[in-house]
């Protein structure tokens, strides 16, 4: 019996926290798009070189917005693509810390913070752009950041629910926690792919 109060106590506290978290990213939502009614860097979520391609085509329109990739290709290779376009070395920040969706968000928030960032250009691949925005809504959200998504048009067909409901998840955790759940979603990718 004592053991159910403290869950229930515990789970009751989270659903509390969760709902805080929720009910505060709206007004930080509105307070971003008041201080920043324009996108004041380009953001590119790393996953295949037409992303780079594409962003270095979509930000020679905006030639004073310096240019995040995150997780994207090699360096070498980015830097390739980028010059090929004539964009500037120094516009571009690669950063790899990411690991998927999720951590896209989590290890850019406080860089984006320190630039004084409240509005970003969010660029991915159009069939990703529903996990991307909506997860993007609530870690980048939650700490003041808006963003404009811009879809790079492919042939793949829109991902399913699950990957969007579970990095939900993920991301509510984060903004509760701190933590994002990357080191379980990679043990489990791990453990599924050696069981095939």
């Amino acid at each position: 019996m004592k053991k159910l109060k403290k869950e229930y106590w515990f789970f009751m506290g989270l659903f509390i926290s969760i709902l805080v978290c929720l009910g505060v990213v709206p007004i930080k939502i509105v307070i971003a798009s008041y201080q920043a009614p324009h996108p004041q860097v380009i953001l590119t979520l790393g996953g295949g070189p037409e992303r780079e391609k594409f962003t270095a085509k979509f930000s020679q329109h905006y030639p004073n917005l310096d240019i995040w990739v995150s997780s994207g290709v090699f360096p070498a290779q980015a830097f390739a693509i980028f010059h090929n376009y004539d964009i500037a070395t120094d516009r571009i920040h690669l950063d790899y810390q990411a690991v998927d969706t999720v951590t896209n968000f989590t290890t850019l928030t406080e860089d984006l913070q320190q630039q004084h960032i409240k509005h970003i250009y969010l660029i991915t691949s159009d069939f990703h752009i529903p996990r991307a925005t909506t997860v993007a809504t609530l870690v980048l959200g939650s700490q003041g950041i808006i963003f404009t998504p811009v879809a790079l048009p492919t042939q793949r067909s829109k991902e399913s629910m699950f990957p969007i409901v579970r990095d939900v998840g993920r991301a509510l955790l984060w903004i509760v926690s701190g933590r994002t759940g990357a080191s379980f979603h990679n043990h489990f990718r791990n453990t599924t792919s050696a069981s095939l």
